[in-house]
Order: C-alpha cells, then structure tokens, then sequence
C-alpha cells in the first residue's frame, strides 16, 4: 500500500533516507512530503522509527471535484464504515489551495456531511466530531478540483516525542532538531556539544541517535490505535524490537547554558527517558566564558534571535559567538541554526555550507563553521 509522511521543508532527503532504511520501497520526494510502499507493519514503524517525520499518513482517495456537490458525493463514495463506527470521533484537517474551493472551512464541512450522513444511513447513528482528540483524524487536500482524502496515523505530530515535560523560551521542534543532526552527517561517536542548549531538544536528540532509541519509543499514544483493523500484536512485536536494539554508547554529549534553570529544564526533558541516565554531560556554562572539554567534537546549537533574546545589539551578540568559536574552539565543527540572517553574516567565519530551513514560521539559514587554528578560511576537504 502506499504511505506518505510529511516533514519540513529541507528535510525532504533526509526523510527519504529514513525511509529506505526502515524498509521502504517505491520511494519518490515531493515538497515536504515522502510517498512510499510499505505493509501496516511498516506503516506503525513508520510512526515509531522515523525521526523527521511529521506525520504519517494512509491515502483513502483521489479524485476530481468542480464543486461542493461533486465533493459530497464523491465523499460518499468511500465505504467509511471501514474506518469510524458510530461510538467514534473524528475531525477532518483541511488544506485547500483552489480558486473552485475557497473556503477551506466550508469544503470540510461537505466531506463531515458525507461522512456522518452515510454513516447515519447504514447504522442508524452519526459519529461525533472532536477536534482537539478525534479517534480517526481525516486529511483533505485539495488543490485545484484534485482532491486527496488521507487518513493520519499518527494522531499528534511526531515531533511531540513524549519527553519534553518542560519548555523553553521558545524551543526547537524535535523533528527539525533530529533533522539538522542527520544534515551535519554526525557519526554519532564524535563528541557532541550543545553550548546553548534551551531545553535540550539537541542533546537528547542526539543521545537518542547514539543509543538507537526510536523516537517514538517512550510516546504512548499513536492514531492508528483507535483504527478498526489496529493489531496490537504487530505494535507489541515492533516495541519489544525497538527495546532490544538499545545500545550502549560511549561517546560524549555535552550540554551547556549560562542558565542553571534552564539546565534543570533540560535535565528534567532527558529524565523522561530512563535510558539516557548518564548519557549526556549537562553543566551550567556561559559558552563566551568557557574552554572546550575536549580537543575535537561537533556543536550543534540554536542560539538566540532577536525575536527571543531582546538585547541592545544581536549582531554584535553573534560577532561574539564568531569570536568566541575562533579562539576557544579550534577543532570542531560548528552547525548554527538562526533565522536572523543579517546576524550570521557577523559571526565572521565563512560557512562551508548555507541550507535553508524553517524554524516554526521563520526562514532560517543553517550554517556549516569548520573551525581551526589562524584562519577565517574553512577545513580543506
């Protein structure tokens, strides 16, 4: 059958790869989005294993529509008795980009009336709709008259991990933190440090990668549990894999913020997941005033934009950052990730790399920083 699982724009490669390595076939890259070939075995690792997903999702239906009418009945076409009983909730997310349909909210309202009145029809009861914790979350695209019902597996997105008990200021979605680890090309046995860390999201990223924890390990509630034809047993069978292909790592993770409350945020996220205990040095360090703990490693950090951080000058706070990477961490790779692009232009070090990303509804750039003694100039290949 086919899947389709979303990500952020600029992960798009990442995903793939993700993808062939649970298993995947037939896989083809669209703009953030994925479509592949899979079993439902391969549809709940999916949800389990992959790392850069947001969702993922099962295609139900496409078709075209020239109007609300042609919708509804095309709708109805689909047997929903297969998906949602009466005792169900639902809701439908609608994403429409059409000069026939242009009223998003409105185009939703005619599939939930296809669907509660076929369902009336059959069984004598219409579900309910929920949207804040539907059982069976319905899709609806439409672009053009082309329209494409999906069905969502996972349920929330999969960036919620289960193990971010406390927030930051404003902390980085886990699926572009894991995301910005896997472009860095991190082996997972080079020392890993983030100077800045917020509320860990890179650190424990990291560990989870270095140890083989699936993210979705410690998440207990995925969409496709309330589905009719969910087999427990597969789910069961792929958690006790996951379990068992926990490994035990030695490599050096390190997380620092001036902060001593936002260390114990940090610490506090890491210990929702007892089998990170021990794994990744957290400290409470002011990164301009500190000395690198070892002679080589990769940082990986989200500083602060100005959106966040309200100084007197940002750009003169990142001329310090480049400062401080050129003095005392020669030896390392720096990956910075900022959406204030005037400021990276002032950390003074010319990046190797520039990829476009988005952090939540900011354009970012995230930069590559080969560092080493005497010279702005990058590492040689």
């Amino acid at each position: 059958m086919k899947i389709v699982a979303r990500t952020l724009a600029g992960l798009e490669e990442v995903l793939a790869k993700e993808i062939e390595e649970i298993g995947g076939t037939d896989v083809e890259i669209f703009n953030r989005a994925v479509e592949y070939q899979g079993d439902v075995r391969l549809l709940y690792k999916s949800n389990l294993w992959l790392r850069t997903a947001i969702d993922v999702l099962l295609p139900l239906s496409k078709f075209t529509a020239r109007n609300e009418e042609e919708l509804y009945t095309k709708i109805q076409k689909i047997n929903w008795s297969n998906y949602i009983t009466s005792e169900k909730t639902f809701s439908i997310t609608p994403i429409v980009h059409s000069s026939v349909f242009t009223h998003s909210h409105y185009a939703s309202l005619k599939v939930k009336d296809a669907i509660v009145d076929q369902l009336r029809e059959k069984k004598g009861r219409r579900p309910n709709i929920n949207t804040e914790n539907p059982d069976v979350k319905i899709m609806l695209r439409i672009s053009e008259n082309k329209c494409s019902v999906l069905l969502n597996s996972s349920g929330h997105s999969l960036f919620k991990r289960g193990y971010r008990v406390y927030g930051g200021a404003a902390p980085i979605n886990e699926v572009l933190a894991a995301g910005i680890i896997a472009l860095s090309g991190w082996d997972t046995k080079t020392p890993f440090i983030d100077p800045m860390c917020g509320s860990g999201t890179f650190p424990i990223e990291a560990a989870m990668k270095a140890k083989n924890i699936a993210p979705g390990y410690i998440r207990e509630e995925f969409g496709f549990m309330s589905w009719l034809d969910y087999r427990e047993d597969i789910w069961e069978g792929l958690k006790y894999e996951a379990q068992f292909d926990i490994k035990e790592t030695k490599t050096p993770i390190y997380a620092y913020d001036k902060s001593r409350q936002t260390v114990r945020t940090a610490e506090m996220n890491s210990d929702s997941i007892k089998e990170l205990e021990g794994v990744i040095n957290f400290e409470m360090k002011d990164f301009f005033k500190s000395e690198k703990p070892l002679e080589d490693g990769i940082i990986v950090t989200n500083p602060p934009y100005e959106v966040r951080l309200k100084t007197n000058n940002i750009e003169q706070f990142y001329e310090l950052i480049g400062n401080t990477l050129k003095h005392k961490w020669t030896g390392y790779d720096a990956w910075i990730i900022s959406s204030n692009l005037a400021a990276i232009k002032r950390l003074g070090l010319k990046p190797k790399k520039k990829i476009p990303l988005f952090n939540a509804q900011l354009e970012s750039k995230l930069v590559h920083l080969p560092l080493y003694a005497g010279s702005h100039k990058v590492k040689s290949e």
